[in-house]
């Protein structure tokens, strides 16, 4: 295998200049698209060994690689389970529960705005930083 060593990467007009870091840092160290409601499925994703239902709407994504530190970028988003009795003019948060951070996994959930969490049909998550 060959390696390539650069300082800086431009397209073919020498425009649209990146470092190796700032491509390293911009890019998601995992990411997950797995079924909410039911049986806890992935059904695709990078660095995630795992997916555990830790009760309905609380899911703890768990990572391949750990990250190198807690101070990491997680973003949630999801897709309702109308047969739950959401409808998709409720409005639904997706998010990080408010518990710190591990460097192996995070704990993300779903719910209504003006009740509980509940179980979401599909779940999307992705993570950057270190």
């Amino acid at each position: 295998m060959s390696t390539l060593k650069v300082n800086t990467i431009q397209n073919t007009s020498g425009g649209s200049s990146s470092t190796p870091e700032q491509i390293e840092q911009g890019r998601a160290k995992a990411w997950v698209h797995f079924q909410g409601s039911g049986t806890v499925t992935k059904n695709n994703d990078f660095n995630v060994s795992s997916v555990s239902d830790e009760g309905t709407g609380l899911y703890d994504v768990n990572f391949t690689t750990n990250m190198s530190n807690a101070n990491y970028v997680t973003q949630v988003n999801g897709q309702l389970d109308v047969t739950s009795g959401s409808t998709s003019t409720d409005n639904v948060i997706y998010s990080v529960v408010n518990t710190p951070q591990t460097t192996s996994s995070t704990r993300v959930f779903s719910r209504a705005a003006t009740s509980s969490t509940l179980d979401s049909l599909n779940m999307f998550v992705v993570v950057f930083g270190d």
